[in-house]
């Protein structure tokens, strides 16, 4: 026997172990690859009769499994020769056990992302009743459980900021930093934090650093222009809120500031 055929009857003789195990998918896939394997293979006479003995056995065990009855009510046939026939069962039982695979993936989806509206609300609402440390448990318990979801981190962040919390919102945006560098919306928001927390230099890095990943962002630029502002830096200002004006004239916000700058250069 060949070592691919030899392949094919282990998957065969697996089949048992693996429903028993719930492993539905793994099951009638190694069912599947097997029939692959003995239709493009040459199989002697007494080796065709073993193959066919243990695809009789495993369709009963398939039609025996109860849970795998419930997925794919249809009976599923086998008889010597129609290994094709089988085939074509198998793929279909197979898009079936797919479909349900998506279907149960799309609902724990579905199930998380109303898990975290749910948690951020409540930690809302202990931050808008200045419950600060019950708050906090709350939000860092959902980002151990979505360690990876930067948006996530970046909400929370937001939610600091508008609060006033504002090392808080500074610590987590640095670690979303980390977990996405070239977010340019990162950059910004921390320049942000760091300009109401006064430490202007810092800021100043942060959003250069922004700006140098995207050039041609008047709302960075203006942000930038506040800055300034706070920091007294009259001609920066005006460069910035110039630069955001040339970007999109109809920028009132920026065109005011521009015109601020100036009066504050020319005192």
């Amino acid at each position: 026997m060949s070592t691919k055929l030899i392949s094919a009857r282990k998957k065969l003789n697996s089949i048992g172990s693996l429903l028993k195990k719930g492993k539905y998918m793994p099951a009638v896939q190694a069912v599947h690859d097997s029939l692959i394997i003995i239709l493009k293979n040459p199989v002697m006479k007494n080796e065709k009769t073993e193959f066919e003995e243990l695809l009789q056995k495993v369709t009963y065990t398939l039609n025996s499994d109860a849970s795998l009855r419930k997925i794919y009510p249809l009976v599923i046939s086998y008889d010597p020769g129609q290994e094709r026939k089988l085939l074509d069962q198998m793929r279909a039982l197979l898009q079936e056990l797919q479909s349900l695979v998506n279907d149960e993936v799309q609902e724990d989806i579905q199930a998380m992302a109303a898990r975290k509206t749910t948690e951020l609300a409540k930690a809302q609402s202990l931050l808008d009743g200045q419950e600060w440390d019950k708050a906090k448990s709350v939000f860092d318990q959902l980002i151990a459980d979505f360690g990876g979801d930067t948006d996530l981190k970046a909400d929370i962040a937001d939610r600091y900021i508008n609060s006033a919390r504002y090392q808080e919102a500074f610590s987590l945006l640095e670690e979303a930093l980390q977990d996405d560098p070239g977010a340019i919306h990162l950059y910004n928001r921390i320049g942000m934090v760091l300009r109401k927390m006064q430490d202007f230099a810092t800021a100043e890095k942060y959003y250069l650093k922004a700006l140098s990943l995207s050039s041609d962002d008047e709302y960075l630029l203006f942000n930038i222009g506040r800055l300034y502002y706070d920091w007294r830096k009259w001609p920066k200002m005006a460069q910035a809120a110039e630069r955001a004006v040339e970007i999109n004239p109809g920028f009132a916000e920026a065109v005011k500031m521009l015109k601020f700058a100036k009066k504050k250069m020319s005192q």
